[in-house]
């Protein structure tokens, strides 16, 4: 949902024609434009029908379940296009950096970390303010006295619960992932006839 009703009529309407325009770069060899941690370079772009039927099986795999699409790393990416035409890409943003997060080793790293996860995603007015309650914000607070690993557990489980009850359900409906799909099934379907050179319907 935007957050003017000023900027409907430009703002989101772009955002959405880009968000098609840049699912339908899976399609292509070229890269989505993100600046997300793990959406990062596309590499279904062969026309090769082995690697065809993996972005078939990767992009049907998406509306399966919401592990499946956090697992792909073209899921993420399209998912966080998605995202930003919603402007709740601080979402999928924290939920990332809470995975990279667990896999440091340092306990100095880990704690200088936790602290700036969380003042750009978790304090009151953070830049990129995820939507969690106040006793949740509290004891994330609380375990950053001691960080470990799991300090952000239980925020990163509340933000991924609403992705998947709120955003993920709108993003499988939409024009754009169900035309992509609907190549992928044809691909699938027909391996020797598909071309991952022809863009996705406008």
């Amino acid at each position: 949902m935007c957050r003017t009703l000023s900027t409907f009529p430009t703002t989101c309407l772009e955002r959405a024609k880009e968000f098609k325009t840049r699912l339908g770069i899976l399609l292509h060899k070229s890269e989505l434009g993100s600046n997300t941690g793990n959406a990062g370079k596309l590499e279904w772009g062969s026309k090769h029908s082995k690697e065809s039927k993996n972005f078939s099986e990767d992009v049907l795999g998406w509306k399966e379940s919401f592990d499946l699409l956090l697992s792909s790393k073209n899921g993420v990416a399209a998912f966080h296009t998605f995202l930003k035409t919603e402007f709740s890409e601080e979402n999928l943003e924290f939920w990332l950096a809470c995975e990279e997060f667990k896999k440091i080793r340092s306990a100095t790293k880990l704690a200088s970390r936790a602290h700036r996860i969380f003042e750009e995603f978790i304090c009151s007015e953070a830049p990129k303010e995820v939507n969690i309650d106040h006793e949740t914000r509290e004891l994330t607070r609380t375990n950053l006295q001691a960080a470990t690993a799991t300090c952000f557990d239980l925020a990163q489980g509340k933000t991924r619960i609403l992705m998947e009850k709120d955003s993920y359900p709108r993003f499988l409906k939409s024009p754009a992932y169900r035309d992509l799909a609907a190549q992928a099934t044809a691909s699938s379907a027909s391996p020797c006839n598909c071309s991952l050179a022809e863009p996705l319907c406008t």
